[in-house]
């Protein structure tokens, strides 16, 4: 019998399920935005004609519209996600300002830290667009952020840092959380430790003058990396190697006790002080009017972690919340009800043989090579996430190959699976790095194997390949045969095994 939700020990769930959101959503931490807070605009019509003046086209407006962005829109993803969200920047008394001021207001974010001034430009980006295409980007900001303002801000610092779970600076460069905000930030969290300092999350356009926070996490985008490490970055496969190599340097130089590298198409990196890498592996929408994904992923990941969640399980969720927004056009926020639909789609994911040979297909005839690994994934744990994204590396597509209920049985004793093959075909799918699942109830995945004819067939243990069944079924055709780490002490016999003996989870960040 699975256990309730809500007795579930955040801090040792590892995989994703449909109930997460909700339960995440429950713990409603505290968390405050400080930073650069914006409106965006999102104006769109027809285009028939071209001015007199100049080879332009002539935009005929049918619709205007205005969302929060930049920060606001973070704030808003966290309140749509759960969160009980403050909100602390600079704008202007202008009318941009008083429709973001009661944009937010309006969803239950407070707004008592966001101060107004008669001298500050409300920072707008008003995108035009025809067709789904968008043609312009007009861009309006303060040249200078007012003394007073910045002074009052500074002030209230304290006051709004005050019982916070989290606090989330978003700093695009503006000058608003620049100097005195930074210093005051540093002073208040550098006088609270352990237990009562509150998680501390930094997406900067520049991290590195935000190392004296010594902040839990930061956020770099590709870019941004690249102007950190002071170098260019490859693409694909090549740029993800080339972050991870450059771990010490970034987290040197954003004084972070971990980094998110985001990497759009890519996906993300994860990086730590003790070598842990986790990958996720985004599902892109064809070019769209989407805007503020990256709001999005930072919302997500800070509420999870403020919530008590695993980070690499964090950094799946906050994953899967990108991938619903990047799919709707404009400036849009991730709900709790969405991303729990998003990941209950993945509870009937499991294909039949053809219908898989026909998706492999297809994607072998984009030039993509095929990754199949097999296995019972009954109880998820670190070992499995690590060892299926080093599976995903080898290839495009990963498909997994999972046993059947009577499979596991056969092979594990009358007890087992614990999670029947509909649930682990859910969590499994869930994994960012997980393209296809399907099960199997034969003697050995050689059957299958032997279908599908993947360019490289993993597994994960101490075995040989001369110790695999499948081995000859995967030379017959010309594959190749990788084995991956083994990670004993991570084993599902020991998870069982210490629940079995009601023993604890064992430490994990």
């Amino acid at each position: 019998m699975n256990a309730s939700p809500d007795s579930i020990d955040l801090s040792t769930q590892r995989a994703l399920s449909d109930w997460l959101p909700g339960r995440l959503a429950a713990e409603n931490p505290s968390i405050l935005v400080i930073g650069d807070v914006m409106l965006d605009g999102w104006w769109s019509g027809t285009i028939e004609r071209l001015c007199r003046e100049a080879p332009a086209p002539v935009v005929e407006l049918q619709s205007r519209g205005s969302v929060p962005g930049g920060a606001a829109n973070t704030a808003m993803n966290l309140a749509s996600l759960g969160a009980q969200v403050s909100v602390a920047g600079i704008i202007g008394t202008d009318d941009a300002g008083e429709d973001l001021r009661g944009q937010l207001a309006g969803a239950g974010i407070d707004v008592r830290y966001l101060r107004s001034h008669a001298e500050m430009v409300t920072t707008t980006k008003i995108r035009i667009s025809s067709g789904g295409q968008v043609m312009l980007r007009l861009d309006d900001s303060a040249t200078t952020v007012p003394a007073d303002a910045l002074e009052a801000l500074t002030a209230s610092v304290r006051a709004a840092v005050e019982h916070r779970d989290a606090v989330l600076v978003c700093d695009y460069g503006t000058g608003v959380v620049g100097g005195p905000v930074r210093a005051a930030l540093a002073e208040v969290l550098g006088n609270r430790a352990g237990e009562d300092r509150p998680l501390v999350v930094v997406d900067a356009h520049d991290p590195r003058p935000w190392a004296a926070l010594q902040p839990d996490l930061v956020t770099p985008n590709s870019q941004e990396t690249a102007r950190l490490l002071d170098r260019r970055l490859p693409e694909g496969q090549d740029r993800v190697e080339a972050v991870g190599g450059a771990s010490a340097d970034l987290l040197a130089s954003t004084g972070a006790r971990a980094v998110v590298v985001t990497l759009d198409r890519d996906g993300t990196v994860l990086l730590t002080p003790d070598g842990v890498r986790h990958r996720t592996w985004a599902r892109p929408a064809a070019e769209k009017q989407a805007s503020g994904a990256g709001d999005t992923f930072v919302a997500a990941l800070t509420l999870a972690r403020a919530a008590g969640l695993p980070l690499t399980a964090s950094l799946d969720l906050a994953q899967s919340a990108a991938d619903i927004v990047v799919h709707q056009p404009g400036t849009s926020v991730c709900s709790t009800a969405q991303l729990s639909r998003y990941l209950e789609a993945f509870a009937d994911t499991a294909l039949s043989e053809e219908e898989l040979e026909r998706q492999l297909e297809l994607h072998r005839a984009q030039g993509q090579r095929i990754v199949l690994t097999n296995g019972c994934f009954d109880v998820l744990h670190s070992g499995h996430t690590r060892y299926l994204n080093q599976a995903k590396q080898l290839g495009d597509i990963l498909v997994v190959a999972l046993n059947s209920d009577d499979s596991v049985r056969r092979l594990k004793g009358s007890d087992r699976p614990i999670n029947n093959m509909a649930d682990r075909a859910a969590v499994v799918a869930a994994l960012s790095c997980v393209d296809y699942v399907t099960v199997f109830d034969t003697p050995t995945a050689a059957p299958l194997i032997s279908l599908l004819r993947p360019e490289v067939y993993a597994k994960g243990g101490d075995y040989t390949p001369e110790m695999l069944a499948e081995t000859p079924a995967v030379e017959e055709y010309g594959g190749r045969v990788a084995i991956l780490d083994y990670v004993a002490e991570r084993s599902t016999t020991a998870v069982v095994n210490r629940i079995r003996d009601g023993q604890g989870a064992a430490t994990a960040p």
